[in-house]
C-alpha cells in the first residue's frame, strides 16, 4: 500500500480501506472509505501521490506534537553507560499530493484509536499522544500498517542507577523509514538525572532498501524551533 502514485492510477483496497482517484473532465475526484469515516476530495490538476506513514499526532485532529510512550516494564541504565532497546510507535498513514515540488497533504487515517494523556504537571505539563510499548532487545514483528518500530538508544550520562519507564518525543523532528515489510524510526534519550532526560530523532533506517517518508509538518511547511524535548517530569 505504501509507495509513489500517479493520481490517474490510484486505486488501493486493503483489508477495511478504499482509496480511489476518479478523473471527471479537468478535475480528479479522491475518495477514501475506511469503516465509518469517509472523504471526498476534488483536485483540479494530475499530481504524484505519496502515500505513506506520517508522524502519528494527527488523529481525530492537531491536538499536539508529542508522543508519549509508556514501556509496559522499566528499564535500568548502569551509571554512565549506554544501553539500545527497541519499541513499537502507533502507524498514522498520509496522502500528500506533489505537483510542481510543492506537497499538499489532503488525508490521514490509522488502523487504530488514538488516546492522548498529561505528561508532567497540569500548569506546565504537555499534552501528548499515548502509546504503550513492550520493550524488546532485538527487532520485533509488527503488523506495518498498525505499528512502526522505534530504535532507541538510551545514553545514562549520570552518576547514578537510573530507572526509565517512559520516552516523551517531540515529532517535529522524528524521521519515518518505511518498506513493504516494516516501518520505522530511530531516536536517541540522553538521561541527565533520574528524573530528566533529552529525546530527539535521528535520520536513519532501520534496514538498507527503506524509504523515507514525507514529513506532514514539512509539507504543512510548520517552522520547527526546536527537533529536542527535555524530560524534566520524570523517566
Amino acid at each position: 500500500m505504501y509507495g509513489i502514485y500517479k493520481l490517474e492510477d490510484l486505486s488501493i483496497e486493503f483489508q477495511e480501506l478504499r482509496i480511489k482517484a476518479e478523473k471527471y473532465n479537468d478535475y480528479y475526484c479522491y475518495f477514501r472509505t475506511f469503516r465509518d469515516s469517509k472523504v471526498e476530495k476534488l483536485i483540479f490538476s494530475d499530481a504524484e501521490v505519496y502515500v505513506n506513514p506520517v508522524e502519528p499526532v494527527n488523529l481525530p485532529k492537531n491536538i499536539t506534537n508529542y508522543l508519549y510512550i509508556g514501556f509496559r516494564k522499566p528499564v535500568l541504565i548502569a551509571p554512565v553507560s549506554k544501553a539500545e532497546i527497541y519499541l513499537t510507535f502507533p502507524i498514522e498513514i498520509g496522502v500528500i499530493i506533489k505537483k510542481n515540488g510543492e506537497f499538499e497533504d489532503i488525508d490521514v487515517f490509522s488502523f487504530l484509536n488514538a488516546k492522548y494523556t498529561l505528561y508532567g504537571e497540569p500548569k506546565g505539563g504537555v499534552i501528548a499522544r499515548y502509546w504503550e510499548s513492550e520493550v524488546f532487545g532485538k527487532i520485533p514483528e509488527v503488523e506495518p500498517f498498525k505499528e512502526g518500530i522505534m530504535k532507541l538508544r538510551i545514553s545514562n550520562l549520570s552518576n547514578s542507577w537510573c530507572e526509565v519507564s517512559k520516552a516523551v518525543f517531540d515529532v517535529y523532528g522524528m524521521k519515518i523509514y518505511y518498506n513493504k515489510n516494516a516501518v520505522s524510526s530511530v531516536a536517541e534519550m540522553r538521561i541527565h538525572s533520574r528524573r530528566v532526560a533529552d529525546t530527539s530523532f535521528f535520520d536513519e533506517p532501520l534496514f538498507g532498501d527503506m524509504k523515507k517518508s514525507i514529513e506532514l509538518y514539512s509539507a504543512r511547511t510548520i517552522p520547527i524551533l526546536s527537533t529536542k524535548f527535555t524530560m524534566e517530569w520524570g523517566l
